[in-house]
C-alpha cells in the first residue's frame, strides 16, 4: 500500500467508525458537561475496543480513527486522543509494573490519562522547563534561606517563595539540546485553547508562577514543586505524564518524565474556563513525592519521551482537523445545493461553486499529507519530524479556512448555538496552537530542510 491510497477494508472501517460515532458516541457526548471529563463517553470508547487500538496499531490507524470520529463527534475524537496522548509514554517508555497498573484501565476507559508538559512560561518552548533542587529546604520546611543546588546564579530557587522562581533565566535553557527536528516541542493539549497566536518561546515568568521543580529527596527520590498549565483532562485525570527539570541549566537534556497518580500528596488542580468544551486545567505541585519507580524512560531523558509522543500524535492532530474540514465541506455541499437565492440555487453562483471547489481541494491535499506522514512514521522513516510538522501545519490551517468559508456560505444561521458549524468554529481554532503552534511547525520544517542541505 502506498501513502496515497487506502485499502477497501480500511475505507469500510472508517465508514463503520463514522456510524458508531453518530449513533452511539454522539448521544453520550450531548449528555456531558462542558469543561469536565465525560467518563461515560470514555467508557464507551473502551467498550467499543477503540482505546485498545491506541496501543496495538500504527500511526495511520490512529489517523483514520481520529478523522472518522471527528467527522461525526468531535467530543469522542478528543476523548480518545487525550487517552492516547497521556498514556502513550507509559506504553512506550514505562516499566512492566507501570504498564500493568495503568494500561488495562486506560483501554477499558476506567482511568483517565493526561499529558502534563506546558507551564505558564514554557508552552511552545518545551525545552525551557526548569528544575531547581533544594534538599535542605525540603527537609527543613522550605525556609527562605534554603541552599541553591548547583550554585549557579541563574538557577532559581525551588519552593515557590516570592521572587525565587524564574523559568528560562539561563540562555541555554531555551536553546540547549535542540537537535534537528526536535526544536520547540510545543507540547500537547497543554497549550491548547490558551489563546496564544504566537509559538515563540517565553523566556521569563513572574515570581508567582513557579516552574515545576524536581528536588532530590534522597537516593532516586525527588519532590516536584511548581505549576503546570493548560493541561487537557486536568484536574480530573487519574494519572499524569509529568515533565520536570532534573538538571538545572541543561535545556532539553535535563528533563525527566514521571508517571504521577492524581492522589499523590501535594498535587492539586483547578479547571480553566476555556473556549473548547473539553476539560483543561492547571496543576499545582507542592513537594509532590516521586521515586525512580515513577520515572518514564530514563532520568534526564524526558525530552525524548515528549518528542517521541508528539511525533506520533502530530499527524493525527492533522487527521482530527481533516475530519472537521470534511464535515464542514459536506454541510456546505448540502446547503448550497438546496438553498434558493438570486433566482436559482446557491451552487449555481460561480463565486460559491469555486469556493466549494477550493474547500474540497485543500481538504484532500491535507488528508494525503496526513496519510503520508503517518505512513512514514509506521515505516520508521528518519524524516518523520519534518513530515509530522508539515502534516499538522497544513491540515490545521486548512481546517480553519474550510470551516470559516463554510460559515460564510451558510450565513448567520451557522453562528447559532447548536448549529454544526458553530460547534466546529469553536473546535477548529485550538489545533493550530496545541502540540506545537503553527509557527513552531514552520521552525521545525525549516531546521530539517537546512540540516539536510548541510548534510549533502
Amino acid at each position: 500500500m502506498t501513502a496515497f491510497s487506502l485499502e477497501p477494508a480500511q475505507l469500510a472501517w472508517c465508514a463503520e467508525l463514522r456510524t458508531l460515532a453518530a449513533e452511539r458516541l454522539h448521544p453520550l457526548a450531548d449528555k456531558g458537561e462542558p469543561g469536565h471529563v465525560n467518563r461515560a463517553l470514555v467508557a464507551e470508547l473502551g467498550s467499543l475496543g477503540l482505546l485498545g487500538r491506541l496501543f496495538t496499531s500504527g500511526a495511520l490507524d490512529l489517523c483514520l480513527m481520529r478523522e472518522s470520529l471527528a467527522y461525526a463527534c468531535t467530543e469522542a475524537e478528543t476523548a480518545l486522543a487525550l487517552q492516547g496522548l497521556g498514556a502513550h509514554p507509559v506504553h512506550a517508555y514505562g516499566t512492566e509494573a507501570q504498564r500493568a497498573r495503568w494500561l488495562p484501565r486506560v483501554t477499558a476507559g476506567t482511568a483517565i490519562a493526561a499529558f502534563a508538559l506546558s507551564e505558564p512560561g514554557a508552552g511552545s518552548d518545551a525545552a525551557a522547563l526548569e528544575l531547581r533542587a533544594e534538599a535542605d529546604a525540603l527537609r527543613g520546611g522550605r525556609s527562605s534561606g534554603a541552599a541553591q543546588a548547583g550554585g549557579s546564579p541563574d538557577t532559581a530557587q525551588a519552593g515557590g517563595s516570592s521572587g525565587t522562581a524564574q523559568a528560562g533565566g539561563s540562555p541555554d535553557t531555551a536553546q540547549a539540546g535542540r537537535s534537528s527536528g526536535t526544536a520547540q516541542a510545543g507540547g500537547s493539549p497543554d497549550t491548547a485553547q490558551a489563546g496564544r497566536s504566537s509559538g515563540a518561546a517565553q523566556t521569563g515568568r513572574s515570581p508567582d508562577t513557579p516552574a515545576l521543580a524536581a528536588a532530590p529527596d534522597g537516593p532516586a527520590r525527588w519532590r516536584l514543586t511548581g505549576e503546570k498549565c493548560w493541561i487537557s483532562n486536568a484536574p480530573e485525570a487519574d494519572f499524569y505524564t509529568v515533565f520536570a527539570r532534573t538538571t538545572p541549566g541543561a535545556g532539553a537534556r535535563g528533563v525527566t518524565a514521571f508517571l504521577v497518580p492524581a492522589d499523590r500528596p501535594g498535587l492539586t488542580g483547578r479547571g480553566l474556563d476555556m473556549l473548547s468544551p473539553h476539560p483543561i486545567g492547571a496543576l499545582d505541585f507542592d513537594a509532590v513525592p516521586v521515586t525512580a519507580d515513577d520515572v518514564l524512560g530514563e532520568a534526564d531523558r524526558g525530552f525524548r519521551v515528549a518528542m517521541g509522543t508528539l511525533n506520533l500524535f502530530r499527524p493525527s492532530v492533522g487527521a482530527f482537523a481533516v475530519g472537521m474540514a470534511q464535515a464542514a465541506l459536506d454541510a456546505t455541499l448540502a446547503h448550497t445545493a438546496g438553498r434558493d437565492a438570486f433566482g436559482g440555487k446557491l451552487r449555481d453562483l460561480q463565486a460559491v461553486s469555486h469556493q466549494v471547489a477550493e474547500m474540497a481541494l485543500r481538504t484532500e491535499a491535507a488528508r494525503l499529507m496526513v496519510h503520508a506522514a503517518a505512513s512514514a512514521y509506521d515505516a520508521d522513516d528518519p524524516d518523520v519530524p519534518r513530515r509530522s510538522a508539515m502534516a499538522k501545519l497544513l491540515a490545521t490551517e486548512t481546517a480553519q479556512y474550510v470551516v470559516d468559508t463554510a460559515v460564510q456560505l451558510h450565513g448567520a444561521r451557522a453562528l447559532q448555538r447548536g448549529h454544526l458549524l458553530e460547534h466546529l468554529y469553536r473546535e477548529v481554532r485550538a489545533p493550530r496552537i496545541y502540540e506545537g503552534a503553527s509557527e513552531v511547525q514552520r521552525g521545525i520544517i525549516a531546521k530539517e530542510l537546512y540540516a539536510r542541505q548541510e548534510a549533502r
